[in-house]
């Protein structure tokens, strides 16, 4: 088969994950390809994403690179057997790619923390929420437009509703839930849908109020989605065209202190609801 043209995220991910055991291991990527009969150029198109690659090459290449983190393994596998198409996969061509990774991600972590300084977390925005956003940010985007970006957002939404969903941790400034977006009726049944979404045993909601006298952490926002072993972890940033998604090991404690630093100025779960109802009545 051809290479990829335009690899997933995820795809990537995979790819340099073998590639930083193969460099661990001081083997070349020459060396490797002859391992499995295959040549330099196939070698670096596994490893950039460009070609998948079969579970039991993997198995045959982390054995060769002598890894013996066996959960690290099962995971790489597990990313190689992933041959079906999740269902971001309908909004292809429609949205930028960087939004259907961002749904893959989520999709596939195992934990989901989040910070939000004047922004609601996307999964948990109201419809009416996600629209206001849109035509503002962009009021020349067609409707059809609009319409599949809240349509996407929604199914995203899906990861922590569904079954016992996905555990996730936000933690959000009081700034982000007193700006009115979309007027005042509707940033106040979007504080009812946070309270709501609360309640769910896997969600919690944690507010930094403006009271608090050491918060300096207001350029600061993130989605940390830990995966099935920490080295597969991943934080996703937003940035005006998109986003990016850092997974370098030293950035990802760097996020990690941040998160817990902005967290320990956050109000407990109980106090953050009763915040988030006395700001309701405000609006």
């Amino acid at each position: 088969m051809p290479p990829r043209s335009n690899p997933t995220a995820r795809q990537e991910r995979l790819g340099a994950e073998l590639r930083k055991l193969r460099e661990h291991a001081g083997i070349t990527a020459r060396d490797a390809a002859a391992l499995l009969g295959s040549n330099p150029i196939q070698m670096s198109h596994v490893e950039a994403g460009r070609s998948g690659i079969s579970e039991e090459r993997v198995r045959r290449l982390a054995a060769h690179y002598a890894c013996d983190d066996a959960r690290l393994v099962d995971a790489l596998v597990t990313m190689a057997a992933e041959r079906g198409k999740g269902w971001w996969e309908e909004f292809r061509g429609v949205l930028g790619h960087r939004a259907l990774d961002l749904s893959e991600l989520e999709f596939h972590a195992s934990h989901l923390r989040t910070l939000q300084v004047i922004h609601i977390p996307g999964l948990l925005q109201t419809e009416d929420h996600m629209r206001a956003a849109f035509t503002y940010a962009t009021p020349e985007l067609p409707r059809s437009e609009v319409n599949a970006h809240i349509a996407h957002r929604l199914r995203r939404r899906l990861v922590i509703e569904d079954g016992d969903g996905t555990a996730f941790d936000a933690v959000v400034h009081e700034a982000a839930l007193r700006i009115k977006v979309g007027g005042s009726k509707v940033a106040r049944a979007q504080l009812a849908h946070i309270l709501e979404a609360s309640e769910r045993h896997n969600v919690t909601v944690r507010v930094v109020p403006f009271a608090v006298e050491d918060f300096a952490g207001g350029g600061y926002s993130m989605l940390y989605a830990a995966g099935p072993v920490p080295q597969l972890d991943t934080v996703q940033l937003d940035i005006p065209h998109g986003g990016i998604f850092i997974d370098a090991e030293p950035q990802l404690r760097k996020y990690q202190r941040l998160y817990s630093r902005i967290e320990s100025s956050a109000r407990a779960e109980a106090e953050s609801r009763d915040l988030i109802h006395r700001i309701a009545q405000d609006l």
